[in-house]
This record gives C-alpha cells, sequence and structure tokens, in this order.
C-alpha cells in the first residue's frame, strides 16, 4: 500500500465537508505532477488530508475508494479524479512548520513542492505523522 497527501482550502472543501460526504471525488487537479500522483494511487490506499491557506496543516486521513478515471470538470479530457472516502480525523492536526523542523519530515514534497496539491508520502514519514497526529493510520 502507497500513502500520499492531498491539500485542499478549507474554504474550497474542508474535512468536515469530506466527513459529511462520505465518500467523494478529488477532481479539479490541473497539474500533470500531481495528476501523474493520481495515476499511481491504488484502492486502499491511505491519504492525509492536508488544509492549506492559512491553516497549513494535516488534519485527517482519507482512503482511495476508486481509482483513476476521468474528471467530470474537465471539458478537455486530458485530466482524472480519483474517489476518496473518509477514514479518521487526527487527533492532534500536525502542522506545517512542525514538518518543516522535523528532521524525519522536512524532505517531504510539502516541504520542498509546497505548491504541488497531490504528493507521495514515504512509509516513514506516513508512520512519524500518524504518531505526532496520535492515529494509528
Amino acid at each position: 500500500m502507497a500513502h500520499w497527501l492531498v491539500k485542499s482550502e478549507p474554504g474550497v472543501w474542508s474535512w468536515e465537508a469530506q466527513v459529511k460526504a462520505g465518500t467523494t471525488n478529488w477532481n479539479g487537479v490541473r497539474n500533470y505532477q500531481a495528476a501523474n500522483n493520481m495515476k499511481a494511487m491504488k484502492q486502499g490506499d491511505r491519504v492525509f488530508f492536508y488544509h492549506s491557506g492559512d491553516e497549513r496543516q494535516i488534519v485527517g486521513i482519507v482512503e482511495v475508494a476508486r481509482e483513476y478515471y476521468p474528471d467530470s470538470t474537465d471539458a478537455s479530457g486530458r485530466f482524472g479524479q480519483v474517489d476518496v472516502k473518509a477514514v479518521m480525523p487526527l487527533s492532534q492536526p500536525v502542522t506545517l512548520d512542525h514538518i518543516k523542523q522535523d528532521d524525519k519530515l522536512n524532505h517531504l514534497a510539502l516541504v520542498k513542492q509546497s505548491r504541488l496539491t497531490v504528493q507521495p508520502v514515504d512509509a516513514a514519514a506516513w508512520a512519524r505523522i500518524c504518531k505526532l497526529g496520535g492515529v494509528k493510520g
């Protein structure tokens, strides 16, 4: 199983909205690197849900419920989407500042490629963030 992180502005799509929806599509991604990351996602992969903007923190975990398929919002037909379902909130959100200051996490794309909206997370970083967030992910 691979691990990922997706980013969303809470004013556009929040963790609370995801929980209320249960399972929904993750669409609107128009960056080719992020789209390639979504193409690599497999059903059952776990994904951190990150609030960007003013919050800048990982707040929950979702799971890939449906693998990559055409994005219903893309008239060009070039991009796709995945479906994700809410799994659990983090007991303690993990902030970007904490990640930047942690020698075991500051290598992540979240720090190095801050604008990338869909990104991989290695197994060691996944375990570390879950521990910091107070969950077994």
